[in-house]
């Protein structure tokens, strides 16, 4: 009777375990949609170098901390990863519709997202900085205060351009750039004095930009007013959707924010120097 006993747990467990190898070789493909053009969140690449993914129904491939991210995320949670690039307008919609699972697009856990998607626990802290050119009138400046008169953009929909360029007193806010590229774009070519964006955006951008200078005022007394909400990273994902929001918890719930340091640093230093 022992010897029938041990031989049907072990023969659960030879079950268990060719269960568990089919699931994972016909597991889910998790789909994820970025825009592929927001170092050093995520960008594209004629190669898979560094460990980048092919982006879907395209030659090129896909890599940047958002990329990591994904990577990470679908191994330890067996999935297949699919990388589906779209345009930054497009990407909330492609969630509600259920063309896509999830994002992981550098979005901000902002109250008006909210309520079109839910969305992860963060998985990136992003502090606003502001970036000048370094020889240009704003160098020097302190706080937002001395941005005062500034010619400014940003990038559309976010809290970069809607919350934090109207604080710049007297400022000259050109329209919204498309993307994150084409705001810097703007400031390379002297169109503006001045863009306001996340720190890793700023730091990727000061590589590719040698000219540009970094502001941080979150150590002064006269910095962006923006929530806690407004600089929290996170994953968005269909409302209702509780399996994944749970899957992807799981998974970020056992990093740290050293963790996520780690990651983007090693975005950074392997970002291209132009888009």
């Amino acid at each position: 009777m022992k010897k029938f006993m041990k031989f049907a747990g072990i023969t659960a467990i030879l079950v268990f375990a060719m269960a568990s190898a089919a699931s994972a070789e016909d597991g889910k493909v998790l789909r994820v949609a970025m825009e592929c053009g927001y170092a050093p969140y995520n960008w594209t690449q004629p190669d898979d170098s560094n460990g980048a993914v092919p982006i879907a129904d395209s030659p090129d491939y896909a890599y940047g901390y958002d990329v990591m991210m994904a990577k990470h995320i679908c191994e330890e949670l067996g999935y297949e990863l699919e990388i589906v690039k779209l345009d930054w307008d497009s990407l909330v919609p492609a969630v509600q519709s259920g063309n896509v699972d999830c994002v992981i697009a550098g979005q901000s856990i902002t109250s008006e997202r909210l309520e079109m998607v839910d969305f992860s626990e963060p998985y990136y802290y992003a502090s606003i900085v502001t970036l000048v050119k370094a020889d240009g009138e704003y160098a020097d400046a302190k706080g937002v205060a001395d941005l005062a008169g500034a010619t400014c953009t940003s990038q559309l929909n976010t809290v970069w351009y809607d919350t934090c360029l109207p604080q710049i007193p007297d400022a000259n806010i050109l329209p919204a750039q498309e993307s994150a590229p084409a705001m810097l774009v703007a400031l390379d070519n002297n169109a503006c004095d001045l863009v306001v964006t996340d720190m890793p955006t700023a730091m990727a951008a000061c590589v590719a930009y040698p000219d540009f200078k970094l502001l941080d005022f979150t150590e002064s007394d006269d910095d962006f007013e923006v929530s806690e909400e407004e600089i929290n990273i996170g994953i968005s994902m269909q409302k209702g959707n509780t399996e994944l929001k749970e899957a992807i918890d799981s998974v970020l719930s056992k990093m740290t924010v050293d963790d996520y340091s780690e990651m983007m640093d090693e975005a950074i230093s392997v970002q291209p120097l132009s888009e």
